[in-house]
């Protein structure tokens, strides 16, 4: 017999996202995990503007909005003024984390901030308008791409987390890349994001996780068809664990 999956306590009510939209499942993932972790009562959230900022609406957490893209400048702040036993989440998508915040959440991974951070990596700046972002494929047409990306004068698609896992400059402690494209790839991503939370609440450090997440909407594409083109995605930002940093 299936075992019924019980809806985690902090998810108040269910999501309106556009239909495809991968942040009701990211989040429902988070949520999963902070229960079964223990903290659903010790939980912070702090949001970037877009599409993340409407989580709150769904969710029964104490969360704090940031300017757009600093989340890594909040999260170090707030993180530095929590009580012991408490998690902090930070959540925002790539444009802001990569673009708008690159400062920000370079700066956190330099100085090992210990807090956890999701980058919801849908390639565009999704509620602005479908701008093209930092992580945008090249020849993809966005509304500030109208004849496809020009990586010979926008520079090519960025890989931060592999920046993060790879350079001697950066101590994190976790970078993984997950997807929401099937249901083997969610569990897989539902892990990282655990492993990610584990490593903040073992005081270890930084902790990232990129979700490839489908934008039908500003992808002007049907939810399975974005689902599809989601997959276009791997051969450029790789799935798995990038980095795992081991204590004695």
């Amino acid at each position: 017999m299936s075992k019924t999956k019980i809806v985690p306590a902090i998810i108040e009510r269910p999501s309106t996202y556009c239909g495809g939209c991968g942040h009701g499942i990211i989040q429902r993932l988070i949520c999963e995990c902070v229960q079964e972790l223990g903290y659903v009562n010790k939980f912070v959230f702090l949001r970037d503007y877009g599409c993340c900022s409407l989580a709150p609406r769904y969710l029964a957490i104490d969360h704090f909005q940031t300017p757009h893209g600093r989340v890594g400048a909040g999260a170090t702040a707030i993180s530095r003024c929590l009580p012991e036993g408490v998690l902090l989440l930070g959540y925002q998508g790539d444009g802001g984390a990569y673009v708008i915040g690159l400062s920000e959440t370079i700066n956190a991974a330099y100085r090992n901030e210990n807090f956890t951070e999701i980058v919801v990596n849908n390639r565009i700046f999704a509620m602005t308008g479908g701008q093209m972002s930092a992580t945008t494929l090249s020849g993809e047409v966005t509304t500030t791409s109208p004849y496809g990306r020009d990586c010979a004068t926008t520079g090519l698609p960025m890989r931060l987390p592999e920046v993060f896992a790879e350079s001697n400059s950066f101590d994190v402690a976790f970078v993984a890349r997950g997807s929401v494209h099937s249901p083997a790839e969610i569990n897989k991503t539902k892990e990282y994001i655990r492993k990610a939370l584990l490593k903040q609440i073992n005081k270890e450090g930084y902790s990232m996780v990129e979700i490839l997440s489908p934008c039908p909407t500003n992808w002007r594409k049907e939810p399975l068809e974005a689902l599809l083109s989601l997959e276009d995605m791997i051969p450029l930002y790789p799935l798995g664990i990038l980095k795992e940093k081991t204590t004695a």
